[in-house]
């Protein structure tokens, strides 16, 4: 598998979370709460994330901190804020089959999970981080997603060339980023047509080590 880049040899997958393996809570929250607040979803959206990708998405601000943003934002008293953050944090539902195609890659490629991610998210995620080699989030490594940074890190970490990797996101943008590299990308839209790419891409590898 080529993206057109350089390539090392070493086939990789560079797999989002959000979004792709664990579903998204923004729908849900973003309709609970524009009825309750008199407001559109999308104002509630723009209220949570606008502008985040500069501040805590990167690890300049803490989660407390852009938090209290978010309630200026919204006129929110600190019991609501606790509301609206428990909406948002709720036990995430997996996508098992996504995670155990990641998993079953182990040995024969190297294998990352790449998210724009909060402070603090790496204990949230603990339990299915394991299925990938390595999990880069954006508020430990300073850059987020589409920036190139984040990806060409990953890359060097998994010790893969642009031209063997592949990229998997649910937003366009960040595929986009990807490809400009020189990686495959995929667009997620829905399970069954992401498991389908990764199948393609392990039919393509090598067995693993010892099989």
């Amino acid at each position: 598998m080529s993206g057109g880049g350089r390539t090392g040899g070493r086939p990789a997958l560079l797999m989002d979370l959000g979004g792709v393996v664990v579903a998204d809570k923004l729908p849900a929250a973003a309709a609970k709460w524009a009825a309750r607040l008199g407001i559109t979803e999308r104002d509630v959206v723009t209220a949570v994330y606008a502008g985040n990708d500069t501040e805590v998405l990167i690890g300049r601000m803490s989660g407390p901190q852009w938090w209290s943003v978010v309630r200026e934002r919204l006129g929110l008293d600190e019991d609501a804020v606790a509301e609206l953050r428990a909406d948002l944090a709720a036990r995430p539902v997996w996508d098992q089959a996504l995670l155990d195609a990641v998993a079953a890659l182990r040995g024969r490629a190297a294998t990352a999970f790449v998210s724009n991610a909060w402070p603090d998210a790496r204990p949230q995620l603990s339990e299915v981080l394991p299925a990938a080699d390595e999990a880069v989030l954006s508020c430990e490594v300073g850059f987020a997603k589409p920036d190139p940074r984040i990806y060409t890190y990953t890359l060097e970490l998994l010790g893969a060339a642009p031209g063997d990797a592949l990229f998997v996101d649910d937003v366009p943008e960040n595929v986009a980023a990807a490809r400009a590299l020189g990686m495959a990308g995929h667009v997620h839209t829905d399970s069954a047509g992401t498991l389908a790419v990764l199948e393609t891409f392990a039919a393509r590898l090598p067995r693993a080590t010892g099989s």
